[in-house]
């Protein structure tokens, strides 16, 4: 009988997910008349310090969302300029690492130790600093990402503001950032790749490949990845490749509404 309800859940997920979903294991694919093609999408941070740099993954094709750090020098012209050229922008929230003291590391930088109100304070200037943020991810945080209190005070503001989802980067295995977005009515995701902590060419090309692989497995994948000239140059040579792979790429909240699509489809399938 549980194998028996195993096989229906997965049926009724392929018939009443939306046109186009795929369906992928060990990489073999179902194919056919509504299915849609597995999705990816991607987050550069770490930018607004150099110019350069920010230029150029504005310049990515496609809609790869640009996160930046609130403190750059650079943050609201290359956030400004990410907007005109149709790119999602979100904020790189600097929050309290595992091991690091309770002195300020970067700008706008969320630590344990801020009273309730200095925190919101600091929060709230952050989302100011990024010109047209839609999303915000976070930026180191391997301390804070575990902390119920914290993460609380965080995600009611997002939820309070109406307009920003949360990507948890994971730099931790211990985060609760998404549960805790997830609990308090926030559109979120959660990173799956990281493409460049080795920022070596075929480090960075084994990970885009994961990311694909991911995304076939499951059906959706999301990246984040760093303005290294590696990272931009793959970046550059596979994106425009996607389509004849049978990849989408979409932007953040594109692939957030269609985790939530299949979540849903997932939990009626699983109804008695």
């Amino acid at each position: 009988m549980k194998a028996w309800a195993a096989w229906q859940r997965q049926i009724t997920f392929l018939l009443l997910c939306l046109p186009g979903m795929t369906w992928a294991s060990d990489n073999v694919f179902i194919t056919g008349p509504g299915v849609q093609p597995p999705a990816i999408a991607l987050i550069i941070d770490d930018l607004g310090s150099q110019i350069a740099k920010g230029k150029r993954a504005i310049g990515l094709p496609g809609p790869v969302a640009c996160s930046f750090l609130p403190g750059g020098k650079h943050t609201a012209e290359l956030a400004r300029l990410a907007h005109r050229n149709e790119k999602e922008v979100m904020l790189h929230l600097p929050m309290q690492a595992l091991g690091q003291s309770l002195t300020r590391q970067h700008h706008g930088e969320l630590t344990t130790d801020m009273p309730r109100e200095d925190f919101l304070d600091t929060l709230a200037r952050d989302i100011a600093a990024v010109p047209h943020a839609s999303g915000v991810n976070n930026h180191r945080g391997s301390l804070l990402t575990q902390q119920t209190g914290n993460m609380g005070w965080l995600m009611q503001a997002l939820h309070d503001h109406g307009e920003l989802f949360f990507i948890d980067s994971r730099t931790t295995r211990e985060t609760i950032a998404q549960d805790m977005a997830l609990a308090y009515g926030v559109p979120s995701a959660s990173r799956n790749v990281f493409l460049d902590n080795d920022p070596s060419p075929d480090a960075v090309r084994a990970q885009f490949r994961e990311l694909l692989d991911r995304a076939r497995r499951d059906g959706t994948a999301l990246a984040i990845g760093h303005p290294h000239p590696v990272t931009l140059n793959i970046l550059a040579e596979e994106l425009p490749r996607l389509e004849q792979q049978g990849v989408l790429l979409l932007s953040v909240s594109e692939l957030i509404a269609r985790q939530q699509e299949r979540r849903l489809v997932w939990q009626g399938s699983s109804s008695p």
